[in-house]
């Protein structure tokens, strides 16, 4: 086995000594992962993941030596290089003593650092044989991922962490703004997981009625409330031996919370007016696009829930932060379009690939598929800026109410109608600022404005109003 495809185990509670590393690795040929606590470094060890580990000597909680005596109870011939400062290199001694195969200094020479991660991997040799791969399949799911996503460091980083947990059985909370593609790394890691060929069941959070949620996740017996004439499965039924994916989890009232809580840790529920326990094996996956851990403050979801779920997190930036994606995902989008059109548009021009790097595109993917989508239908060659129409290109379609001033507009109207009109524009000036705040998320909107559910699906649906490319692949 040659180092290129060697994957090393950064293992520090620092995250800028960890970020330096795994660049440094990445640009050396390596496949570098990140764990920041012992527990995590161990479950990763206990899967057969890491080839090599680099391990911190002191941390909190569980430190450096006592994960080092764990390791090597799990493999022992997994190499482990001790990372210490210098006035801890007695302690570092002591730990090769007890079975560390090296240790290096911070700061850390680049170079000594490499020389012996190659030793190291030589050294080690046949048993390389034990390491947990992923099957064709699995390889395959991780690929597709990248293609669809891009080739920037960030989707790089993405990838590598859906290739480490997706063979485990860690609950994952994926986040990111609206339209960023978290349902596309929850499809990843289940089809590369162990589960690949079991259902995975998705549940929008956000758009369950919050009587209506426990029925929706645990199923209901017939009679259990008016209207149940029948009884019904739920969505952990449903995803018995797969994954359940639950989008926009923030939005789920505290007292399902609990119920889920419950639920995850005792493997079974009862179904709403059922008295016989359901037994489940079913593996979670969770999506956000709000701060977790700020809900968590602001007492609007359960911290004992936050975590149990947070075993491991995937942050997805906004493509606003990953430029060399945008270009990536726009071709994607012309190509199938064109498929789908029988067109041959044959490209953005330099003058449109400017317009699209230097758009913030609030609605990420999403957006930009509707952008591209109605280019590809306008040009008949090139795609020029006159075909981008942009958020900001729109606003005249939305024209603000008429102001007093603006009285020639009102001729011919009674005051009844004016008073009308005027009203309809504030209400929907309203309505699209709480979508706009929320990220396309209904239920939040619905919250900023202080109604329910129901109400402003049907004022957004009178308005016609929905966020940029809603109803397409990208959640």
């Amino acid at each position: 086995m040659t180092h290129n495809n060697a994957r090393i185990l950064i293992v520090d509670d620092e995250e800028n000594i960890c970020d330096i590393l795994f660049r440094f690795l990445e640009h050396e040929g390596f496949l570098p992962v990140v764990a920041h606590d012992g527990q995590t470094a161990l479950e990763m060890i206990r899967l057969g993941l890491p080839d090599l580990v680099l391990l911190d000597v002191k941390m909190p909680g569980i430190d450096g030596m006592e994960v080092l005596r764990r390791a090597k109870k799990l493999d022992t011939n997994l190499p482990v290089i001790m990372i210490t400062a210098w006035g801890g290199i007695d302690g570092a001694v002591r730990a090769v003593k007890e079975g560390a195969y090296d240790y290096v200094g911070k700061p850390v020479k680049k170079k000594e650092l490499v020389a012996k991660i190659k030793q190291a991997l030589k050294e080690r040799g046949p048993s390389l044989g034990k390491r947990r791969t992923c099957d064709e399949g699995q390889n395959e799911a991780v690929a597709r991922l990248q293609d669809m996503m891009g080739p920037s460091d960030a989707v790089r980083r993405i990838v590598t962490e859906v290739a480490l947990v997706a063979p485990s059985n860690f609950s994952v909370i994926i986040q990111g703004q609206t339209g960023t593609g978290k349902e596309l790394v929850a499809k990843a890691i289940h089809e590369a997981s162990l589960r690949g060929q079991a259902p995975m069941i998705p549940v929008d959070c956000g758009a369950i009625p919050e009587t209506l949620f426990e029925s929706e996740l645990f199923g209901h017996e017939k009679g259990a409330f008016t209207g149940a004439v029948s009884g019904k499965n739920g969505k952990f039924e449903m995803a018995q031996g797969g994954t359940l994916f639950l989008d926009e989890i923030s939005n789920m009232p505290l007292n399902s919370q609990v119920k889920l809580l419950r639920a995850i840790q005792e493997r079974s529920f009862f179904r709403v007016g059922g008295s016989k326990p359901v037994n489940v094996d079913v593996r979670l996956l969770v999506a956000t696009n709000d701060d977790l851990q700020g809900s968590v403050r602001a007492g609007t979801f359960s911290r004992d829930l936050f975590y149990r779920l947070s075993e491991f997190t995937i942050e997805i930036p906004p493509i606003k932060k990953r430029k060399e994606d945008i270009i990536h995902i726009a071709n994607r989008i012309l190509q199938a379009t064109n498929e789908e059109l029988a067109k041959s548009v044959r490209g953005f021009s330099d003058a449109a690939v400017q317009v699209l790097l230097g758009y913030d595109w609030p609605g990420n993917v999403r957006q930009l598929r509707s952008a591209v989508r109605r280019a590809v239908l306008q040009a008949e060659d090139w795609i020029m800026p006159a075909h981008l129409i942009l958020e900001d290109t729109m606003e005249s379609r939305h024209k603000p109410a008429p102001k007093p001033s603006d009285a020639g507009e009102w001729n011919g109207l009674s005051l009844k109608e004016i008073v009308r009109r005027t009203t309809a524009e504030v209400e929907r000036a309203a309505l699209t600022e709480a979508l706009r705040k929320a990220g396309g998320n209904k239920a939040k909107a619905a919250r900023l404005l202080k109604i329910d559910y129901t109400t402003i699906h049907a004022k957004l649906k009178q308005y016609g109003i929905k966020m940029e490319g809603e109803g397409e692949d990208g959640s």
